[in-house]
């Protein structure tokens, strides 16, 4: 079986404010449809991913800024970060883990789930893929984690 994520719903409180947040942070607007006044549907996909994000009126009953710890793969994280500031993005500081392993993003906040995780300021020590991290919100709060991948696991 070969499955893909392809798509994710954000919950938002205000479209046209999301709407204008994922133009500025660089993201591709696909579609921006109205069916009628009770019905509207925006769909992003980011620069060079396979999954989209979606929302919109009447999409999800989920509370607006409740998803956390969304991913985004980069391989330099300081172009990324730079980038994004010059968007007028807030973004956090590069961080890693002591630990080696970084778990999410709880509303701007950082979550760790287990012993020797602590979060450390600048690159990763080794630069090691998969080992640093940024993060920002959206205007209503759903969590976005960029993360460097220089070189991917194997069977990635």
């Amino acid at each position: 079986m070969d499955l893909k994520l392809e798509l994710i719903v954000l919950p938002v409180s205000d479209i046209d404010r999301a709407k204008a947040f994922y133009e500025k942070v660089g993201f591709r607007l696909d579609v921006d449809h109205t069916v009628n006044e009770d019905f509207r549907v925006v769909h992003f996909t980011p620069p060079g991913s396979e999954c989209s994000i979606i929302f919109g009126e009447a999409m999800t009953s989920t509370a607006p800024g409740t998803t956390q710890s969304l991913y985004l793969v980069v391989s330099e994280i300081e172009e990324a970060r730079a980038e994004l500031v010059g968007r007028g993005i807030e973004v956090s500081e590069i961080f890693h883990d002591a630990g080696g392993l970084f778990h999410g993003h709880e509303g701007g906040d950082v979550t760790h789930y287990g012993p020797g995780q602590e979060r450390l300021a600048g690159l990763h020590p080794e630069r090691a893929s998969y080992g640093s991290f940024l993060t920002f919100s959206d205007p209503d709060g759903n969590g976005w984690v960029l993360q460097e991948v220089s070189q991917r696991l194997p069977g990635r």
